[in-house]
């Protein structure tokens, strides 16, 4: 084990909601911090990522703190039932942000596979990923240059006016989704009619790209559907 420490928002079990890897049992663990918003509302105007709907800031979430990684795969194996049992699956986790690769490094990645977990990484691709990770879902950001050029999936929210899907067509992955953006406000607000008109809309604008052109495919955040984190 390595002598560095991880800030963590929160960590939790639950099923992946999105992509290619929906409804797969996962513990997520969230970083914190994001090199396109720094995660305060008084930000969100002057940030690159304008639309997000998380928290990543601080360490006060479900199980968050500041760990070695001893400890931060203490917790993890800690949430995943029946570990050690191969008739259960093989232990997967999902590492996500804000922006994980500003801490995730090959040495966490090392401790991860020791304890035989599956290690996944949710990215905006802006900075080059260590080596070792099993899974990569790039998600890429209207003025944020793409560095990870090779991945397992990349997955685009979907309307960014500065980010349309043919300017990703040239990265080398796996899957290509696309992902109806979400009213952040939506959770804070969530009885507003014109929150669910343009959720409706950016829909419906998602499923009509995905018809017209079939390279891409349409997630949806079944978590948000399903009523679960």
């Amino acid at each position: 084990m390595n002598n560095t420490h991880y800030r963590i928002k929160e960590i939790f079990y639950t099923l992946q909601g999105e992509g290619a890897q929906a409804g797969r049992p996962a513990v997520f663990c969230r970083f914190s911090k994001c090199n396109l918003w720094n995660g305060r509302e008084s930000g969100r105007a002057e940030a690159i990522c304008d639309f997000c709907d998380t928290d990543f800031v601080g360490t006060d979430g479900q199980l968050g703190g500041i760990y070695s990684a001893a400890e931060l795969i203490n917790i993890v194996v800690g949430l995943w039932p029946h570990y050690g049992n191969d008739n259960e699956g093989t232990p997967y986790i999902v590492c996500t942000g804000g922006e994980p690769l500003l801490q995730l490094d090959s040495e966490l990645i090392d401790s991860l596979h020791q304890a035989r977990f599956e290690v996944a990484v949710e990215t905006n691709g802006t900075l080059p990923a260590p080596d070792g990770l099993d899974w990569i879902c790039v998600s890429p950001k209207a003025n944020a240059k793409v560095v990870l050029t090779s991945c397992n999936e990349l997955k685009l929210v979907y309307p960014q006016p500065l980010a349309m899907p043919e300017q990703f067509e040239h990265i080398d992955a796996q899957h290509f989704y696309l992902q109806p953006m979400a009213d952040y406000r939506s959770e804070f607000i969530a009885t507003d009619r014109s929150v669910h008109n343009l959720s409706a809309n950016t829909t419906a604008q998602t499923l009509a790209y995905c018809l017209q052109h079939p390279k891409w495919k349409l997630s949806l955040q079944t978590h948000k559907l399903l009523g679960i984190d």
